[in-house]
């Protein structure tokens, strides 16, 4: 950075427009590395909650694993057990410990562990 400075500055530039390049040059970096990237990710979110319908597996924040049974505007009732049902915010439905159980492709089957040595 330094040995750049002094190139422009031997060219004959303003030192003040050397700092703007350099203050533009870092919003740029900024805005590439975390702004956009969280952006998409509160992008997907919003889009995996508009696609939730009944009957799909889904994974709450707090890590309850439940069945959706009936969606009313912003809350959701999961069937966590046979006929044991619990109320939930929709927000609070996590796209990425969903897509960590179930994986991405929505086959909403518990993705199963390697198998195990059960041989003694």
């Amino acid at each position: 950075m330094l040995l750049f400075q002094s190139l422009l500055l031997q060219s004959g530039a303003n030192p003040g427009t050397i700092n703007l390049i350099f203050f533009g040059a870092m919003i740029l970096i900024f805005w590439l590395f975390l702004i956009r990237p969280q952006a998409r990710k509160q992008r997907e979110q919003r889009n995996f909650m508009d696609s939730l319908q009944k009957g799909e597996e889904v994974v709450t924040s707090s890590g309850i694993i439940g069945r959706i049974n009936k969606m009313d505007g912003d809350v959701i009732t999961l069937e966590i057990a046979n006929k044991v049902f619990i109320r939930v915010l929709k927000n609070s439905i996590s796209k990425e410990m969903t897509d960590a159980i179930y994986g991405a492709d929505k086959s909403k089957k518990p993705a199963t562990p390697a198998a195990e040595d059960t041989t003694d």
